[in-house]
């Protein structure tokens, strides 16, 4: 939770959507423990395999962000998608534009029925970057999901 993670807690609290998920026990994070701020339920384990799967489980689907190839802790849960049956998009930020990202993205949830969304990807020690990549890319998503939601609800 330093990474994509993070960001996509710190875009639901800016613009106060509920949030939720499981953290390991102890709160832990490769900078310590979690902020009570976010409202995230702690594992019985200190794994983060187990919580990455648990997230998995808990979710409509899962939106993985990186800048590149999915390794390590992005594409473990990548396979716990698969394996649970959920649907799962990889956002490459290297290899396409914030507003192509944000069309597929809006394609994906509406054709997934994507209420409770899992946000994964790299930790900022591996990618200095992604924090900044991912919370541009919610929450300009989720504002113009809000717009075209509203609309929809009230037409002219």
């Amino acid at each position: 939770q330093t990474g994509a993670d993070r960001a996509a807690l710190d875009v639901a609290i800016e613009l106060g959507i509920p949030h939720g998920g499981w953290i390991p026990k102890g709160r832990k994070t490769e900078r310590g423990p979690l902020p009570a701020k976010y409202q995230l339920q702690e594992m019985p384990t200190g794994e983060y395999p187990k919580r990455t799967e648990q997230n998995v489980k808990d979710s409509d689907g899962t939106l993985i962000i990186s800048h590149g190839e999915l390794s390590g802790g992005s594409d473990f849960t990548r396979g716990m998608a698969e394996k649970h049956g959920k649907p799962w998009i990889h956002i490459d930020a290297n290899r396409m534009s914030i507003d192509t990202a944000i069309q597929l993205l809006r394609a994906w949830i509406n054709g997934n029925e994507v209420n409770v969304l899992n946000v994964a990807g790299p930790r900022s020690s591996e990618d200095p970057r992604i924090y900044g990549t991912a919370k541009r890319l919610l929450t300009v998503l989720i504002k113009m999901m809000s717009l075209s939601y509203g609309q929809s609800q009230n037409p002219a």
